[in-house]
């Protein structure tokens, strides 16, 4: 009878310790990817990547890993994108984290100005796999060769997309009619990605599918609705409240803030929207102890939404060209008055930051349903504290009404913002899984 009782309990220790030991590497690849989605941030922190810019590369990257994922084990779903990518061999004994992260890095360096800074993470990447995971010299070249088959095809994809082309188009020139977009202080910086339109989208029909209704018209009427909401943003500018400055520095996302010190330029390094949502990703997905493969899916259908969110922006943008607060405050009612952001050199309708976080948040609630409660600590990193969230939603919706507390939208680019990001949002979700 004791022998029995050993043996049942040495089983019983023996399958606690085996199914430890597999959450302690669910945890482990979990990390892995989220510290190397990190990765891809500081090289476009270096390059001071703008928005859509950041939007694109974080979209082929996360694209790179999902293939090398789903043709190494089949277990993804298709997620119908524009493109079909031509099977790889898969290589013997393959290894789905080690070609998802080692894919992920390649598409980055091959598509990112500075993406050769990555290149140290992919040697660190193959002496941990060595080290940690004892893989042989043998399987790493194997591995290797097929992450990059892999990840020349995502490459091909991008170049296919137009962005090359963004260089040829003629410089944009501010309208000189009144209420139209034009640079702002400190630094008077010209307008940025003008043409990021004809970037191919993965799931939208057009750039101009989603066009939001048309912004309240520029007026210098004291009693019109710009006028009113104009003044809403510079009463609210001179009454923040501490809360109010707290959520408008949380959601700045700004990658062009610059700072003087006399003579001095300093700029300030803070993530993109895109950016700051890739990490809220991550952070759901260790809260929630996916698997590497599930993590994949979401992040990736978080990059491509982001994607297209930016490109559904921009395009309405450029099209409808409306002046930043600060601009029409200063010539219509108070030239001394400053916003608590620093306002970003593009037009003002709509709000980027509402569009995108609108459609993420629509996309991770599928996912991982609605009231996830999850706290926000992606921005510690740039000396800003954590938030907690009850939703991704009401994460969306803070990160839409920031932008007014921050002096750099009006209500409007914020609420039309937000209405269009979700209709972004779920028809990338829908497209996402369902064949045209």
């Amino acid at each position: 009878m004791r022998s029995r009782q050993y043996f049942f309990l040495l089983g019983l220790v023996l399958a606690t310790t085996v199914a430890a030991q597999k959450n302690d590497q669910r945890r482990e690849d979990i990390q892995l990817l989220t510290d190397h989605v990190f990765h891809l941030s500081e090289v476009m922190l270096h390059d001071v990547a703008n928005p859509p810019a950041a939007s694109r590369f974080y979209a082929y990257a996360l694209l790179g890993a999902y293939e090398a994922s789903a043709m190494s084990e089949g277990k993804l779903p298709d997620l119908h994108l524009r493109w079909k990518m031509a099977p790889a061999p898969a290589p013997a004994n393959g290894n789905t984290a080690f070609c998802s992260l080692y894919t992920l890095l390649e598409v980055g360096r091959q598509l990112m100005p500075s993406g050769y800074l990555l290149e140290e993470k992919q040697k660190k990447l193959i002496q941990y796999f060595k080290t940690k995971r004892k893989l042989s010299t043998a399987q790493v070249t194997s591995l290797v060769t097929y992450s990059q088959d892999i990840a020349s095809q995502v490459v091909a994809l991008a170049r296919a997309d137009h962005y090359n082309q963004l260089s040829t188009y003629s410089r944009y020139k501010p309208k000189k009619e009144e209420g139209h977009w034009f640079p702002t202080p400190p630094e008077y910086m010209a307008a940025v990605e003008p043409q990021w339109k004809t970037i191919v989208p993965f799931f939208l029909d057009s750039a101009a599918q989603f066009a939001p209704a048309q912004p309240t018209p520029y007026s210098k009427d004291t009693a019109s609705a710009f006028y009113c909401q104009m003044k809403e943003v510079y009463l609210a500018g001179k009454h923040l409240t501490t809360e109010q400055r707290a959520i408008a520095s949380f959601w700045d996302c700004n990658p062009f803030a610059v700072s003087y010190s006399g003579h001095m330029a300093i700029g300030l390094k803070k993530i993109s929207p895109g950016g700051h949502w890739m990490g809220i990703t991550g952070i759901a997905s260790r809260q929630a102890r996916l698997s590497l493969d599930s993590a994949i899916l979401i992040h990736t259908a978080v990059a491509l939404t982001l994607h297209d969110a930016f490109i559904s922006c921009w395009q309405e943008k450029y099209g409808s060209d409306r002046i930043r607060p600060e601009a029409a405050i200063n010539k219509l009612m108070d030239p001394t008055w400053r916003p608590l952001l620093q306002t970003p050199p593009f037009p003002e309708y709509t709000s980027g930051h509402s569009v995108a976080s609108a459609a993420v948040a629509v996309v991770l609630t599928h996912f991982f349903g609605d009231g996830f409660a999850y706290t926000d600590n992606s921005e510690i990193v740039f000396g800003l504290p954590e938030r907690k969230f009850s939703s991704f939603q009401q994460a969306a919706d803070e990160a839409a009404i920031s932008r007014l507390y921050g002096g750099i939208h009006f209500r409007d680019a914020c609420e039309q913002g937000a209405i269009q990001g979700k209709k972004v949002g779920e028809f990338a979700w829908t497209r996402m899984f369902t064949k045209k």
